[in-house]
């Protein structure tokens, strides 16, 4: 009851520090590439333009992941940037469960001149319109 009251009177502050909440979380969103939709993620693979790589842990990714995808764990994308040398003139989408871990992954291959893009909804959105995984290892 007393946080009411708090914001019946700090409305402005709230105000304010709701605005920069949301400010925080455009920027840092906007850090890791831009968001690309499912058909033109599939537009783009189909068309040799892009590559996919999925940010989630190697177990996640076995379970079910987009064919053709590449398997590099945002833990560990620093490490293993190098693999991705040969896609360099290709735009490097990247995936996750809904897009949580895949800022930090895109601020970090824009910093070594990669091309990124992030895929809208992640896997929850491409399984959710209803599109084939394959599971195991490699795609």
């Amino acid at each position: 009851m007393d946080i009411f009251v708090f914001v019946s009177e700090q409305w402005v502050l709230v105000s304010l520090l709701l605005a920069l909440i949301y400010l925080f979380a455009w920027t840092e969103r906007t850090k890791g590439g831009k968001s690309i939709g499912v058909s033109q993620l599939v537009a783009l693979m189909n068309s040799d333009e892009a590559v996919l790589v999925d940010v989630r842990p190697v177990g996640e990714f076995q379970a079910g992941h987009i064919h053709g995808a590449i398997n590099i764990p945002h833990t560990k994308i620093a490490s293993r940037i190098s693999e991705l040398e040969k896609c360099r003139s290709k735009t490097i989408v990247l995936t996750d469960n809904m897009g949580q871990h895949v800022g930090g992954a895109g601020r970090a291959l824009s910093k070594e001149g990669y091309n990124v893009r992030r895929l809208s909804g992640g896997m929850t959105e491409w399984q959710g319109q209803s599109l084939p995984v394959v599971q195991g290892l490699k795609s």
